[in-house]
């Protein structure tokens, strides 16, 4: 970064310069923590070790364990799901459950997930972080496809992209993060049969 007279812009002096390359270190680490002992042995300590780095590398950029989780939940959360625009109603709901499914079958999301929905229980800051990014980014993906399907005239206008939700995603989530069950050849385009019949009745 330059001045306005083109000279080199310095950091002040005694201003710490955090790398890029550390911060996702660190990011990667806690995903992988988190899937190897769960939030409530998860430490900063193990967390260091982990990265590489020193407690101090951490500590300069979280507070605490719990800050650290919430931004990167934070940060899943922003990402969003890509809304699927096939030109259909049953063409965006087998869309959506593909890359819900790859989602929830990830080696590392499948043992996060559920371990911080128990911490969210006990914890209004989880809570909220894990409503922002699988409930309220997900709102969003389905309520753009019911409103295409209204606007084709596959689904009635007033139709509620909240039981929409609840029709697509829901049975999705109890087999492969409740159940933890393997997914039987050609389940997911008889769920979005399924999911789209209810929607329409």
């Amino acid at each position: 970064m330059t001045t306005p007279s083109g000279s080199p812009r310095r950091a002040p002096a005694g201003a710490a310069v955090l790398r890029e390359d550390v911060t996702e270190a660190i990011r990667m680490a806690v995903f992988e923590e988190l899937a190897a002992v769960g939030f409530a042995r998860m430490s900063i300590e193990g967390i260091a070790r982990r990265a590489g780095v020193g407690k101090t590398a951490v500590y300069r950029r979280w507070k605490s364990k719990l800050s650290l989780v919430l931004d990167l939940v934070g940060a899943f959360a922003t990402q969003g799901l890509p809304a699927p625009s096939t030109g259909s109603l049953i063409g965006d709901v087998r869309a959506l459950l593909e890359v819900a499914s790859h989602a929830l079958r990830h080696p590392v999301a499948s043992q996060v997930i559920p371990d911080l929905l128990v911490e969210a229980a006990r914890q209004p800051e989880i809570a909220q972080a894990i409503k922002a990014a699988l409930l309220d980014s997900q709102q969003g993906v389905v309520a753009q496809i019911v409103r295409e399907a209204v606007a084709r005239g596959e689904l009635p206008e007033g139709a509620d992209p909240d039981r929409a939700l609840d029709v697509v995603v829901g049975p999705l989530y109890w087999r492969l993060a409740v159940v933890r069950g393997e997914l039987p050849k050609g389940y997911l385009d008889d769920l979005a049969r399924s999911a789209v019949a209810a929607l329409k009745a």
